[in-house]
Protein backbone atom coordinates (compact mmCIF):
# COMPACT_ATOMS: atom_id res chain seq x y z
CA UNK A 1 0.00 0.00 0.00
CA UNK A 2 1.58 3.58 -0.64
CA UNK A 3 2.30 5.79 1.60
CA UNK A 4 0.90 8.46 0.08
CA UNK A 5 -3.08 8.54 0.71
CA UNK A 6 -5.17 11.54 -1.14
CA UNK A 7 -8.00 12.25 1.29
CA UNK A 8 -10.78 14.60 1.58
CA UNK A 9 -12.12 15.51 4.89
CA UNK A 10 -16.26 17.26 4.43
CA UNK A 11 -19.25 16.95 6.28
CA UNK A 12 -20.84 13.72 6.17
CA UNK A 13 -24.46 13.35 4.54
CA UNK A 14 -27.19 11.16 5.53
CA UNK A 15 -26.42 9.02 2.51
CA UNK A 16 -22.87 8.52 4.09
CA UNK A 17 -24.25 6.36 7.33
CA UNK A 18 -23.77 2.86 5.74
CA UNK A 19 -20.52 3.08 4.27
CA UNK A 20 -19.64 4.62 7.75
CA UNK A 21 -20.98 2.09 9.84
CA UNK A 22 -19.52 -0.56 7.40
CA UNK A 23 -16.45 0.35 8.14
CA UNK A 24 -13.71 -1.74 10.71
CA UNK A 25 -14.08 -0.83 13.59
CA UNK A 26 -12.53 -3.34 15.66
CA UNK A 27 -9.22 -2.95 17.64
CA UNK A 28 -6.61 -4.59 19.75
CA UNK A 29 -4.91 -4.24 22.82
CA UNK A 30 -3.18 -5.55 25.51
CA UNK A 31 -3.31 -3.23 27.79
CA UNK A 32 -6.48 -1.51 29.41
CA UNK A 33 -6.51 1.42 32.03
CA UNK A 34 -8.06 -0.54 35.40
CA UNK A 35 -9.89 1.51 37.79
CA UNK A 36 -9.79 1.28 41.40
CA UNK A 37 -11.96 3.01 44.32
CA UNK A 38 -11.89 2.93 47.78
CA UNK A 39 -13.80 5.65 50.09
CA UNK A 40 -12.48 6.84 53.98
CA UNK A 41 -14.33 9.09 56.28
CA UNK A 42 -14.11 12.25 54.90
CA UNK A 43 -11.91 10.95 51.30
CA UNK A 44 -12.39 9.10 48.19
CA UNK A 45 -9.16 7.90 46.57
CA UNK A 46 -9.72 6.78 42.66
CA UNK A 47 -6.71 5.44 40.89
CA UNK A 48 -6.77 4.24 37.31
CA UNK A 49 -3.53 2.12 36.54
CA UNK A 50 -2.22 0.36 33.29
CA UNK A 51 -2.50 -3.20 33.66
CA UNK A 52 -1.32 -5.36 30.78
CA UNK A 53 -3.77 -8.32 29.71
CA UNK A 54 -2.65 -12.01 29.46
CA UNK A 55 -3.40 -12.40 26.03
CA UNK A 56 -4.48 -9.17 23.05
CA UNK A 57 -7.62 -8.51 23.38
CA UNK A 58 -9.80 -8.14 20.07
CA UNK A 59 -12.33 -5.69 20.58
CA UNK A 60 -15.27 -4.12 18.22
CA UNK A 61 -15.71 -0.46 19.16
CA UNK A 62 -19.80 -0.14 19.45
CA UNK A 63 -20.40 1.73 15.95
CA UNK A 64 -24.50 3.47 16.09
CA UNK A 65 -26.66 4.56 13.77
CA UNK A 66 -28.56 6.41 15.95
CA UNK A 67 -25.60 8.05 17.48
CA UNK A 68 -24.49 9.17 14.38
CA UNK A 69 -27.68 10.38 13.26
CA UNK A 70 -28.37 12.47 15.94
CA UNK A 71 -24.61 13.83 14.92
CA UNK A 72 -26.53 15.25 11.28
CA UNK A 73 -27.92 17.89 12.21
CA UNK A 74 -25.78 21.63 11.16
CA UNK A 75 -25.54 22.78 14.74
CA UNK A 76 -23.21 19.49 15.27
CA UNK A 77 -19.49 17.81 13.74
CA UNK A 78 -19.88 14.88 11.63
CA UNK A 79 -16.98 14.67 9.37
CA UNK A 80 -15.96 11.80 6.97
CA UNK A 81 -12.76 11.21 5.61
CA UNK A 82 -12.98 10.01 1.36
CA UNK A 83 -11.08 8.43 -0.90
CA UNK A 84 -10.38 11.55 -3.33
CA UNK A 85 -10.05 8.22 -6.16
CA UNK A 86 -12.59 6.32 -4.97
CA UNK A 87 -15.17 8.64 -2.90
CA UNK A 88 -14.88 5.62 -0.41
CA UNK A 89 -15.43 6.71 3.24
CA UNK A 90 -12.04 5.78 4.92
CA UNK A 91 -13.28 7.25 8.65
CA UNK A 92 -15.46 9.80 10.68
CA UNK A 93 -15.69 12.18 13.69
CA UNK A 94 -18.54 13.17 15.37
CA UNK A 95 -18.66 16.00 18.14
CA UNK A 96 -21.59 17.35 19.90
CA UNK A 97 -21.71 20.96 20.80
CA UNK A 98 -22.78 22.27 23.90
CA UNK A 99 -23.48 26.31 23.30
CA UNK A 100 -24.26 26.50 27.01
CA UNK A 101 -20.92 25.76 28.53
CA UNK A 102 -19.31 26.30 25.39
CA UNK A 103 -17.82 22.78 24.84
CA UNK A 104 -17.47 20.20 22.51
CA UNK A 105 -17.66 16.85 22.70
CA UNK A 106 -16.29 14.00 20.50
CA UNK A 107 -18.08 11.10 20.81
CA UNK A 108 -16.62 9.01 18.10
CA UNK A 109 -12.90 8.88 15.73
CA UNK A 110 -12.95 6.09 13.76
CA UNK A 111 -10.51 5.07 10.98
CA UNK A 112 -11.07 1.97 9.06
CA UNK A 113 -8.26 -0.46 9.88
CA UNK A 114 -6.43 -0.44 6.83
CA UNK A 115 -5.96 3.08 6.81
CA UNK A 116 -4.86 3.67 10.32
CA UNK A 117 -1.23 4.80 11.60
CA UNK A 118 -1.44 7.45 8.79
CA UNK A 119 -2.05 10.50 10.71
CA UNK A 120 -5.91 10.07 9.43
CA UNK A 121 -7.24 10.14 12.95
CA UNK A 122 -5.70 13.70 13.91
CA UNK A 123 -6.55 15.68 10.93
CA UNK A 124 -10.25 15.03 11.75
CA UNK A 125 -9.55 16.32 15.15
CA UNK A 126 -7.68 19.45 14.03
CA UNK A 127 -10.47 20.31 11.66
CA UNK A 128 -12.69 19.90 14.82
CA UNK A 129 -11.10 21.78 16.85
CA UNK A 130 -11.58 24.32 13.86
CA UNK A 131 -14.88 23.68 13.63
CA UNK A 132 -15.32 24.14 17.36
CA UNK A 133 -13.21 27.07 17.66
CA UNK A 134 -15.13 29.00 14.88
CA UNK A 135 -18.42 28.95 17.11
CA UNK A 136 -16.73 30.00 20.04
CA UNK A 137 -16.44 27.09 22.01
CA UNK A 138 -13.62 26.76 24.64
CA UNK A 139 -13.30 23.38 26.31
CA UNK A 140 -12.39 20.38 23.67
CA UNK A 141 -13.40 16.85 25.37
CA UNK A 142 -12.65 13.36 23.80
CA UNK A 143 -14.54 10.49 25.37
CA UNK A 144 -13.16 6.52 25.35
CA UNK A 145 -12.95 3.20 27.09
CA UNK A 146 -10.68 2.01 29.90
CA UNK A 147 -10.57 -0.86 27.68
CA UNK A 148 -9.43 1.05 24.33
CA UNK A 149 -5.80 1.85 24.79
CA UNK A 150 -5.41 2.55 21.69
CA UNK A 151 -7.51 5.09 22.06
CA UNK A 152 -6.48 6.54 25.17
CA UNK A 153 -2.62 6.86 23.70
CA UNK A 154 -4.63 8.46 21.08
CA UNK A 155 -5.48 11.14 23.18
CA UNK A 156 -2.75 11.69 24.71
CA UNK A 157 -0.77 11.71 21.77
CA UNK A 158 -3.19 14.29 20.72
CA UNK A 159 -2.63 16.79 23.30
CA UNK A 160 -5.27 15.77 25.38
CA UNK A 161 -5.11 15.10 29.38
CA UNK A 162 -7.51 13.16 31.41
CA UNK A 163 -10.10 15.51 32.93
CA UNK A 164 -12.50 12.82 34.06
CA UNK A 165 -14.42 9.05 34.20
CA UNK A 166 -17.78 8.28 34.28
CA UNK A 167 -18.57 4.46 35.69
CA UNK A 168 -20.87 2.66 33.33
CA UNK A 169 -21.42 5.51 30.67
CA UNK A 170 -21.07 3.27 27.81
CA UNK A 171 -24.26 1.10 26.78
CA UNK A 172 -22.07 -2.09 27.72
CA UNK A 173 -21.78 -0.63 30.90
CA UNK A 174 -17.73 0.16 30.28
CA UNK A 175 -16.14 3.03 31.88
CA UNK A 176 -15.76 5.94 30.12
CA UNK A 177 -12.83 8.38 30.93
CA UNK A 178 -12.34 12.05 29.30
CA UNK A 179 -9.50 13.84 28.06
CA UNK A 180 -9.89 17.68 27.38
CA UNK A 181 -7.96 20.67 26.38
CA UNK A 182 -8.29 24.26 26.08
CA UNK A 183 -9.13 26.13 23.02
CA UNK A 184 -8.47 29.46 24.27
Amino acid sequence: MSTSLGIVIRDALETDLAACLQLDHTYETDTVWQMSVSEEPGDWHIAFKTQRLPRTLDTDYPADERRLRLALPPDECFLVVASKDSQDILAYLTLRADPVYRTALIQDVVVSRPYRRRRIGTRLVNVARQWAKERGLTQFTIETSTRNYPGIAFCKAAGFTFCGFNDQYFPNQDIAVFFGQSLR
